[in-house]
């Protein structure tokens, strides 16, 4: 997939999906501040689940025209989705804690993620907004950072989404740098997992 094929995807999701986008951002964000006041502590998740569907058949099954969008990103972000459904379930009572310094970090730079884009030269439709495939792997992994109990298998599929921003220098999209660090983020907090479960 070139360049422009890339851009192009993004601006026919825009141009159609902007309503929703809003509406799925203010839903988010309002879940999100719901789990770090403890009011409803799966909430978080839930909302993480909604819209990792959302994007796995919105953008990449619906909008999506090249193989890896079709059989590698959609199954991933459905995957991604129905696991945090799962988890708001399965965990429903795991406290969300208040972030870290670098969690606060990441959460600012997933904030500022379109006036970097703009930054860049991009324009709206051909712009990347909060919700697309790497700014809700971003929140994704940062929010779930926070949870104590973590599905390993979860935090590897977002970290394997997470490191596709090196793609960020291939496809001029350097606002997915971003994406890149929470990647790499996501493979400390794996091996974090891994290390905890081997010592049990």
């Amino acid at each position: 997939m070139d360049a422009q094929v890339f851009w192009d995807v993004i601006g026919n999701y825009n141009r159609q999906t902007w309503i929703i986008q809003i509406a799925l951002l203010v839903f988010l964000l309002i879940a999100v501040a719901l789990s770090y006041t403890k009011k409803i502590k799966w909430a978080a998740k839930f909302s993480l689940g909604i819209i990792n569907l959302f994007i796995g058949i919105g953008f990449f099954a619906w909008y999506g025209t090249e193989p890896i969008q079709k059989f590698f990103a959609f199954p991933l972000y459905i995957t991604c989705g129905v696991l945090f459904l799962y988890e708001s379930l399965h965990n429903k009572d795991d406290i969300l804690k208040t972030p870290t310094a670098f969690q606060m970090f990441l959460l600012v730079l997933y904030l500022a993620y379109p006036f970097v884009s703009i930054l860049l030269g991009n324009s709206f439709p051909q712009m990347v907004t909060y919700i697309m495939p790497c700014p809700v792997i971003s929140i994704s992994m940062t929010v779930y950072a926070g949870y104590k109990r973590k599905n390993k298998l979860l935090l590897a599929l977002l970290t394997i989404w997470g490191l596709t921003g090196i793609k960020s220098v291939i496809f001029n999209a350097y606002e997915d740098i971003i994406l890149l660090i929470c990647g790499l983020y996501g493979i400390v907090l794996l091996a974090n997992e891994i290390r905890q479960s081997s010592k049990k």
